[in-house]
């Protein structure tokens, strides 16, 4: 029976970073995904709004 540290880990993972503590929890924080959510929306309308309001030039 292999043990964890035993098992083969593929360097590419193993070199890569670990997420704080801080990080983890923001991920997994309910009202904070909201808010993200509702910011990168706000966002995307502001762009499209911009986009469709934009003064376009004559061919």
């Amino acid at each position: 029976m292999t043990t964890r540290s035993q098992a083969h880990v593929d360097p590419a993972f193993a070199a890569a970073t670990r997420p704080t503590p801080r990080t983890v929890a923001l991920r997994t924080f309910l009202p904070w995904q909201l808010l993200r959510f509702a910011a990168i929306n706000l966002k995307m309308l502001r762009v499209l709004w911009r986009n469709h309001h934009a003064q376009h030039a004559p061919r």
